[in-house]
């Protein structure tokens, strides 16, 4: 490069003619992001339908593609090429055949085709469904119920199936109060009170007396975040309270999705949006500690330490779960994503 710019500068009157040329041809050539194509095949009644057979076909011959719904009715397309005129053609027993429209897709786009609606074939008489989404949620939360870190700690909130359906207000609320009456959960409230006093935080008195209104300050701050962040807000947003392990890609990638895990989540509508839930049930928890914590407490900078400290807490979490934690959480799913080695 040196010698480049030594040439330069003895003849700067008369580039080279095609050292625009040069330039374009040195130019790195940059792949275009692959995207990605998922759905839920239901029927007319929106029962899911599982086993069915989806293509995905476009232009190009060679891009054809293959799969079969799971048992959650859910089937996904990866590393698709961007472009025009895809479509998807789904087949099921008993049932006729489902064509897409058209469908474009743009780099690194993930498109979620909605209103899949199978019917009836001509002549058939029924459909045999075999859980509704209702049914395959419950059995979701119940797998979830039984992850615990070392076979101790809870783990309830992690998902390690990525076409799990979305929860239920009541699911939302019994996965919060199953979290909250936890024995673990309840013996690390007396822990950190106990934490919290060797540093006088909040600014209670000393003795027992002290550590007893620490107990409940902590108790409150863990319940309040919990039953609003995890339960009331993602009920009335119809947003998914869970961190959705993802466990492939590269390492960036994941970093990625873990550290926005707090400020991104899934809807139960599939879509991914802003998370007002965690983000909102932080605030309202922060907030409330304004009723019991000492006067001291009850400051604007108080307020935002406590917001930005569990929102810093929720991001080391989470980027613990997608990388640490899924080789010591028993369970099924835990067991079933850990022996993956994803």
């Amino acid at each position: 490069m040196a010698a480049a710019f030594a040439l330069r500068a003895q003849q700067p009157t008369t580039p080279p003619q095609n050292s625009g040329a040069m330039l374009q041809q040195s130019a790195p050539v940059i792949a275009p992001q692959l995207g990605t194509i998922n759905g839920t095949v239901t029927d007319i009644q929106d029962e899911v339908i599982p086993g069915a057979t989806v293509v995905l076909e476009g232009k190009d011959p060679d891009g054809r593609k293959q799969t079969t719904a799971n048992d959650s009715g859910f089937f996904e397309f990866t590393n698709v090429k961007p472009g025009a005129g895809y479509h998807l053609a789904i087949k099921a027993k008993g049932l006729a055949d489902w064509v897409s429209p058209a469908i474009e897709l743009a780099p690194g786009q993930v498109e979620i085709i909605s209103d899949i609606k199978m019917e009836l074939e001509a002549g058939a008489q029924s459909v045999v469904v075999t859980s509704s989404p209702v049914e395959i949620a419950t059995e979701e939360v119940k797998m979830a119920e039984e992850q615990r870190v070392f076979g101790i700690v809870p783990n309830f909130y992690v998902v390690y199936d990525s076409s799990a359906p979305p929860l239920t207000a009541k699911l939302k609320f019994q996965l919060a109060l199953r979290t909250s009456v936890d024995p673990i959960t309840i013996a690390g409230i007396f822990f950190m009170a106990g934490v919290n006093q060797g540093v006088r935080i909040p600014d209670y008195r000393e003795g027992a007396e002290g550590y007893g209104q620490r107990v409940g300050a902590v108790a409150a701050d863990g319940f309040s975040d919990l039953f609003f962040g995890g339960a009331v807000l993602p009920s009335l947003l119809h947003q998914d309270p869970r961190y959705f392990y993802q466990g492939t890609g590269s390492t960036g990638s994941r970093v990625r999705h873990a550290l926005a895990a707090p400020f991104v989540c899934r809807g139960d509508n599939g879509h991914t949006e802003p998370n007002f839930s965690t983000v909102g049930g932080d605030v309202i928890s922060a907030g409330l500690s304004n009723l019991y914590y000492p006067q001291a407490d009850r400051t604007l900078m108080v307020f935002g330490e406590n917001v930005g400290i569990t929102t810093i807490e929720r991001m080391a979490s989470t980027v613990t779960q997608e990388f640490v934690l899924r080789h010591f959480t028993s369970g099924p799913k835990g067991k079933k994503a850990a022996a993956q080695e994803r």
